[in-house]
């Protein structure tokens, strides 16, 4: 496994308050060249050697948010089946279901050409 570190972002304006040190990540997860071609074999896409690199980056990249997504302590954090349900407290609040419509059936089938046991009736198009 190859163990690469994310460099903080080289324009001033978007280092954090106390510049770069410190902010420095190791990505625990990294992918080789091979498993890059792999991939991209798998995937059916092609990827010329010179995008190889490029694409491995961007692989890596995605792997060291992965990677930090896992160093959060979730002990003791109760998962939830949809974001709502932390902002709703008892969950979402739904309609009452009842009916608030009237039969309108018959009214629509009244102006039907032809109609048989509640069905619309229509030619045949295909012998």
């Amino acid at each position: 496994m190859i163990r690469l570190t994310l460099p903080c972002n080289i324009r001033e304006k978007s280092l954090p308050a106390g510049g770069c040190s410190g902010w420095l990540q190791p990505i625990l997860m990294s992918l080789s060249d091979d498993q890059v071609r792999r991939i991209a074999r798998l995937a059916r896409i092609a990827v010329t050697p010179g995008e190889a690199r490029q694409v491995e980056e961007r692989l890596n990249r995605m792997l060291g948010l992965i990677d930090q997504l896992r160093a959060v302590d979730t002990a003791g954090i109760e998962p939830m089946a949809h974001p709502l349900d932390a902002q709703l407290g008892a969950g979402q609040r739904l309609r009452a279901d009842q009916v608030v419509e009237t039969d309108r059936h018959e009214l629509y089938q009244s102006v039907a050409p032809a109609t048989q046991d509640g069905l619309y009736l229509v030619p045949k198009v295909i012998e």
